[in-house]
């Protein structure tokens, strides 16, 4: 059986991360951390002279630029893929994980319970944000068979990926953390996903931040 591999790439920090605000969809830039971020981690896949056969990315601007730092460095192009997107958080979104607590305290308890069937007024649920990503990756894969992939996206959404190539339940707690800009390898071998190595921040001169998006 043919393996096809992913290396899985999570944007380089952003203002929002710093401040523990929440993204989702909001399409916020990288900050000067994050651009030096994407930079490093371009530098360290060409540094073990990685061969991929294609580079996709999450269209919202952090996860862009970061893939640009390897469009630029290896010089391809990058495949801009909506789907490949953060849950999109409906009413937390643009709020820090302090300010949803006070302001909107049952929503919150609601996320943090990992409602599966809830849409955070607006959003989407934790079902349907699976069902998209795993759809997303089916569908990379399925046009990449035994090929290696660079994948650039978001936090929660390489959590989401991280379940479905670990079996972890949707509704379980968060088992691995997903920093800006860390490398992250999962594969699947004709008739099943497993996770290889998770959450490779030896490239970064400073630690990176884990994701809040879930």
């Amino acid at each position: 059986m043919k393996t096809t591999r992913f290396c899985l790439v999570r944007h380089g920090e952003t203002h929002w991360n710093a401040a523990r605000r929440m993204q989702g969809h909001t399409d916020i830039d990288l900050n000067d951390r994050g651009k030096i971020q994407a930079q490093q981690m371009a530098q360290a896949l060409k540094a073990i002279d990685l061969k991929f056969d294609a580079l996709y990315t999450s269209d919202l601007i952090r996860a862009a630029k970061t893939a640009h730092a390897i469009e630029h460095l290896f010089g391809v192009n990058a495949i801009a893929d909506a789907a490949l997107r953060e849950r999109h958080l409906g009413s937390l979104q643009g709020l820090t994980i302090e300010d949803a607590q006070r302001l909107k305290p049952d929503l919150w308890q609601i996320h943090m319970e990992r409602d599966l069937e809830h849409e955070l007024l607006g959003g989407e649920s934790i079902k349907q944000f699976a069902n998209r990503i795993h759809g997303a990756l089916e569908k990379i894969r399925y046009l990449h068979e035994g090929q290696t992939i660079l994948l650039v996206s978001h936090g929660g959404a390489l959590d989401m990926m991280y379940r479905l190539a670990s079996k972890q339940p949707l509704e379980a707690e968060k088992a691995v953390s997903v920093p800006n800009a860390s490398l992250n390898w999962i594969s699947h071998n004709g008739s099943s996903w497993k996770v290889e190595q998770w959450a490779d921040t030896n490239h970064l001169n400073n630690l990176a931040l884990d994701n809040l998006d879930l």
